[in-house]
């Protein structure tokens, strides 16, 4: 699968959508999983706010992040978001980030896309 250099997907929150909890967290899943089986790979993943469910323990998709990390995609969490939800010590897959480097990402990469 090719990484996409020029693609940065943002997560903010752990579900698509606004509404019922359990169907935002299946949109999510096969948001994620389109994505892998379209080979659409992006260089970057950003998670923020409730996002970083998606990286931490207990994630409902840990083995999708794995297997994007696993093609060379950076992943990243916001490290005040960690903090906020007392997750620091719970991040599974990536690493923590700060707001700078969201900002720069944002600004840098050509395509950001958030579900």
């Amino acid at each position: 699968m090719p990484l996409d250099k020029d693609f940065l997907l943002m997560l903010s929150s752990s579900g698509v959508g606004d509404g019922e909890v359990d169907l935002g967290n299946k949109l999510m899943r096969s948001f994620l999983t389109m994505l892998l089986d379209l080979d659409e790979i992006p260089a970057r993943i950003i998670c923020m706010n409730s996002g970083i469910f998606l990286t931490t323990t207990g994630s409902p998709v840990e083995d999708l992040m794995q297997r994007f990390q696993d093609q060379g995609t950076v992943i990243l969490s916001c490290g005040t978001c960690l903090d906020y939800f007392d997750r620091s010590d719970k991040l599974v897959v990536g690493n923590r980030s700060n707001m700078r480097e969201t900002v720069e990402a944002m600004l840098h990469f050509k395509k950001v896309v958030s579900p």
